[in-house]
């Protein structure tokens, strides 16, 4: 008897298995995308913060701008005898100090006994009354510089003297070698002063004097002129 030949159908392919999950691996993967996540955002968040921080900052005097964060030299060393006398102010700064003074100011300074000197500041006012303040003014040393122009007056009573906050900086930035112009500033650039023995100077000896003051970094744009 013939045996009938067995039919040999076709077997299945074997099932693909997923790899393992491996859960070191991927908190690995979440963890590099998460801090390229937040590297850019800060990267970019300082970015922006930057370009605000240059839109928003005021651009400087163009010929000042590299000196603007440069310490202030004063006049070394300064004759504080020749120094004294009247003065009249050609120029400023606005100031409270001198808001009411429309007209014609003066400096006078004399020394004193122990070393300070004694300041009077007179002013017109628009109405053509004075203003007058007495006040005092006492040397600063400076390490190298003996005789260094600087100074700290005072306005206040003199019990009222140890008070750091009472005296206010006194500046010489430029002085000529005969006495007869000054340049008076404070460190921070807020008040400035040009001075001079006559009640007025040339248009050229002040346009030099605020050109000086200018290159230093003042804002010579918002100066008053009081000498004209």
């Amino acid at each position: 008897m013939t045996q009938r030949p067995r039919r040999i159908g076709a077997r299945a392919a074997p099932a693909v298995r997923p790899p393992p999950f491996d859960d070191r691996r991927t908190s690995q993967a979440i963890g590099v995308m998460a801090t390229a996540f937040v590297v850019g955002g800060v990267a970019t968040w300082l970015a922006l913060g930057a370009a605000r921080t240059a839109r928003a900052q005021p651009a400087g005097p163009a010929d000042g701008a590299p000196l603007m964060r440069a310490p202030l030299q004063v006049v070394a060393p300064v004759d504080l005898q020749r120094y004294a006398g009247i003065w009249h102010e050609q120029a400023r700064l606005p100031n409270r100090f001198q808001k009411n003074c429309g007209g014609p100011v003066t400096a006078e300074y004399t020394p004193q006994p122990d070393g300070t000197v004694q300041v009077l500041n007179r002013c017109v006012r628009p109405d053509g009354n004075f203003d007058e303040a007495i006040g005092s003014a006492r040397v600063v040393p400076v390490a190298g510089q003996p005789g260094a122009g600087r100074l700290e007056v005072r306005f206040a009573p003199s019990w009222l003297s140890w008070l750091p906050m009472v005296w206010g900086d006194y500046w010489i930035l430029k002085l000529d070698r005969e006495y007869q112009v000054s340049l008076v500033g404070t460190p921070n650039r807020e008040y400035l002063w040009v001075l001079s023995r006559a009640p007025r100077v040339d248009a050229a000896v002040l346009e030099a004097e605020l050109d000086y003051a200018r290159s230093l970094g003042f804002d010579t744009d918002k100066v008053v002129l009081t000498g004209r």
